[in-house]
């Protein structure tokens, strides 16, 4: 009988992440077939019924997820020396007076907050931050196909056949890109959707093809927009918003 380790089977069916199942086995909170768990390491079946107990399912239920409008300045990785990052924005007084969420905001919210996927600093538009690693998993795990859509103000002169080889035909870091729907929105500006996240991609495949990226601004992640939230702006994703 095939056994792996309890966290990394909880990750793989979606459960929760890795350091997630780990905290709740220490906790106690989880049972494989009916048995409860509370080991770090314990390897079980691959095919084992496992389960959450009603403490560990209220716990993800108040984990929370948050959309924000990242200005130009601001990283959404690790700090760098001189700018600021992104997570300082999430505090009370930035929160969009239109969120339609009945969450109250309180600091417990800010612990394990992390963003799922970059924005380049010099990037604006969507940025979810998220406690919950079911959420980040679906977003940037190694198997997402998670849709993003960016708006791209560019310069320069288009390659004859470039707006074909940004559809598809470019390569960085000696890695075919995946296919992409690019089309020009009007005389300046281009429309990305990507299902993938290779650093500074979109600024990258521009200039492979006689552009430059002047402004780029992510506007759509999923089936999640970043509608009318304003610059610096936060809200909640809503209960009935799914990416």
């Amino acid at each position: 009988m095939q056994t792996e380790r309890l966290s990394k089977i909880m990750a793989h069916r979606g459960l929760c992440s890795r350091r997630e199942a780990d905290r709740y086995i220490e906790r106690g909170l989880v049972f494989v077939d009916g048995e409860k768990i509370d080991r770090l390491g314990i390897k079980v079946s691959s095919e084992a019924k496992i389960e959450l107990s009603q403490e560990g399912k209220q716990r993800q239920q108040t984990q929370v997820t948050i959309l924000l409008n990242k200005p130009i300045g601001y990283v959404s990785g690790q700090p760098e020396k001189n700018y600021k990052d992104a997570l300082e924005l999430i505090r009370p007084t930035n929160h969009w007076s239109h969120d339609k969420s009945p969450r109250k905001f309180n600091h417990g919210q800010l612990k394990g907050l992390v963003p799922a996927g970059r924005l380049d600093i010099d990037s604006t538009g969507l940025l979810i931050l998220t406690q919950d690693g079911r959420i980040a998993k679906k977003l940037i795990g190694e198997t997402s196909n998670i849709p993003k859509e960016y708006l791209v103000r560019v310069t320069g002169k288009l390659f004859t056949d470039g707006l074909t080889l940004l559809n598809h035909g470019l390569t960085l870091d000696d890695k075919t890109l995946k296919p992409a729907n690019v089309s020009w929105q009007n005389d300046d500006q281009l429309r990305f959707i990507l299902r993938e996240g290779k650093k500074r991609q979109i600024r990258r495949m521009c200039e492979l093809v006689g552009l430059k990226a002047v402004g780029l601004k992510r506007v759509r992640i999923g089936c999640v927009m970043l509608g009318n939230i304003p610059p610096g702006q936060w809200r909640y994703l809503g209960q009935n918003e799914t990416f």
